[in-house]
């Protein structure tokens, strides 16, 4: 039975294994080396999961000590059923006992075999594009973990002990397995220390949150969510945290997970981190490619989702070759124009919109200039604007995202905004705390924004609900700024006091004056 872990213990659990991921990489650095470690995790997860599974019915069964041969039968069937195999020898406690027992000559090559034989085991079965390349960035032969064979050799020993080291089992942090927590953990750490790359695949955990929250909006029926440039995952697996019951639990169970992502190693990193979470493979559809050119689900048109969370790149440039083609894409083609070439945002936005359903909303971090410039970006938003599509905008804090300091802001979608027409603005510019270099969202941050969208609630320098006749008036423009009045911070003046103690210093220097006279006059009378 998992033990709940307490916050405390919580963060004790990940600093420590913040440690040993940081010792055992030595000079590398760590940017390059997270691959490292979070495959050695999943290599980890995968063999305690098969063991567990299979000592489940009867613990005597001891999966792991068995040296006979696995019958087929029985190999198929943990295939269809957890997705993969791993023949007792080549468990991940099997290895580091023989690595101790210094019965292994060739590591590289011992570890190069056992994460073929992974993947192979999934080949003709339903599992396959979930696990197909996840151990490619686990490169036991790069430069990166030593200049020769005996370096590289030491490298992975560290590294297999460091993650047998940390403590992962048999507890659970209200969230997830440990597994799934130290991966988060990780990755935050990875991507705080990474610079502008960083922020290209992390969400910070307190902005996906409140993604997560506005686009369920309360509902307990959701099956499906979509994230169009997924990155890492963590942004679709804060749906399901957002979805936990009464109890607390998270139930992974009946929730698929399902995203699009450009970059092959950000690819890998997503499916890692969704298996590392406990997310059954039947319910995890991540796919690699460009959404806005091959979208993965386009191909489908009935398939339509009803949570859609999603931080894209800012302001990339995107392929618009063959622009006549594009226009008569149907994602593209209602607001009569393509987002420009050198700021893809917009079209992250029509995507958007066009797959999520009727009743359905989508909740997207954008750079704050699509709201405001002219030209093709000014029509989609009048498109978007006309057809009553916005829901809400609202402005964030500067510097919560890793890599960058600008102050972005959250567009929410829905299409079925039939009674209301007015458009909601939120300044939530004021809502964080310094946490180090960065600022964060408190989780009172969070609950006051959420509720304010929540409940549609005007409050002065905060929040208000806008007509579309006056954002028309604004020429489309969907800065928070433009209708969301400014507290005036400035000390206020009162004027008559001011005057007053105005003429009490004059008063004082025509004293002082006619004093200075008297000290003089008498100094020359002496004279």
């Amino acid at each position: 039975m998992a033990q709940l872990v307490s916050r405390q213990e919580r963060e004790a659990l990940n600093n420590e294994i913040w440690k040993i991921a940081d010792d055992m990489r030595g000079s590398v650095d760590g940017w390059d080396f997270k691959s490292y470690v979070l495959g050695a995790m999943l290599y980890r997860f995968l063999s305690e999961h098969l063991t567990d599974y299979v000592n489940a019915p009867d613990p005597e069964i001891n999966y792991a000590s068995r040296s006979e041969e696995i019958p087929e039968e029985i190999r198929r069937q943990l295939i269809e059923e957890i997705g993969y195999f791993i023949p007792p020898t080549s468990l991940f406690e099997s290895v580091c006992k023989r690595l101790r027992e210094r019965k292994i000559s060739s590591l590289d090559e011992e570890l190069t075999k056992i994460f073929q034989e992974i993947i192979s085991s999934t080949v003709d079965a339903t599992s396959h594009d979930v696990f197909k390349g996840l151990f490619d960035d686990f490169n036991v032969n790069s430069n990166k973990l030593g200049g020769n064979p005996e370096n590289r050799r030491k490298r992975l020993e560290a590294l297999l002990f460091g993650v047998e080291a940390m403590d992962l089992r048999g507890y659970k942090d209200g969230a997830g397995d440990a597994f799934g927590d130290a991966y988060e953990f990780l990755m935050k750490m990875y991507a705080s220390n990474a610079g502008k790359s960083g922020g290209e695949f992390y969400t910070p955990a307190d902005v996906s949150e409140l993604l997560a929250r506005l686009a369920i909006n309360g509902r307990t029926d959701v099956r499906d969510v979509y994230d169009p440039a997924c990155g890492s995952g963590s942004l679709l697996l804060k749906v399901a945290l957002a979805l936990k019951n009464a109890d607390g639990v998270v139930d992974t169970s009946n929730l698929c997970f399902n995203g699009q992502e450009i970059n092959v190693t950000t690819y890998n990193l997503c499916r890692i981190n969704m298996i590392l979470h406990g997310v059954s493979y039947t319910n995890i559809h991540i796919f690699l490619g460009d959404t806005l050119i091959a979208p993965e689900f386009y191909g489908d048109p009935e398939k339509k989702f009803d949570v859609i969370v999603s931080n894209p790149p800012y302001s990339i440039k995107w392929n618009q070759d063959g622009d006549d083609n594009l226009l008569k894409d149907p994602r593209y083609s209602p607001a009569g124009v393509l987002a420009p070439k050198g700021k893809a945002d917009l079209a992250f936005v029509l995507h958007s919109l066009y797959k999520l359903s009727p009743q359905g909303a989508a909740a997207i971090v954008c750079f704050p200039g699509i709201m405001y410039r002219g030209g093709a970006e000014q029509k989609i938003r009048k498109y978007l604007v006309d057809n009553n599509y916005v829901d809400c905008v609202i402005q964030l804090p500067s510097n919560l995202f890793f890599g960058t300091s600008i102050a972005t802001c959250i567009l929410v979608l829905r299409k079925n905004k039939k009674v209301d027409d007015r458009f909601l603005f939120i300044d939530a510019s004021n809502e964080f705390i310094k946490v180090t270099n960065n600022n964060r969202l408190t989780p009172e941050n969070i609950e006051r924004i959420y509720q304010t969208y929540h409940k549609r609630e005007e409050s002065e320098y905060f929040s208000r609900l806008v007509t579309m006749e006056e954002i028309q008036e604004h020429d489309y423009n969907l800065s928070v700024s433009s209708y969301v009045e400014q507290r005036d911070t400035r000390e206020k003046v009162d004027i008559t006091a001011l005057n007053a103690e105005i003429k009490e210093i004059v008063a004082r220097e025509e004293r002082l004056r006619e004093a200075i006279d008297q000290i003089v006059a008498q100094i020359e009378g002496r004279r």
